[in-house]
């Protein structure tokens, strides 16, 4: 089984990016550890913030894991 497409949008205005999980859309998050938490909720058990990061799966819209904000 192939792990599924993972999207960080862009930073919204108050905050938070919008994060997309194969084809359904999980959330907004505003950390780092929260995108983890919802990757770990999608079924990536076992990834930290390291590996999120680092992940080669995850396609960063106007930011990497460092911007949360505009």
């Amino acid at each position: 089984m192939s792990e599924p497409r993972v999207i960080v949008y862009p930073p919204a205005e108050r905050g938070g990016r919008k994060v997309r999980v194969g084809d359904e859309m999980v959330g907004t998050a505003h950390s780092l550890h929260e995108l983890t938490v919802f990757l770990q909720n999608a079924g990536l058990t076992g990834w930290d913030e390291l590996d999120v990061a680092e992940s080669g799966l995850i396609e960063w819209h106007e930011g990497g894991p460092e911007v949360w904000k505009t």
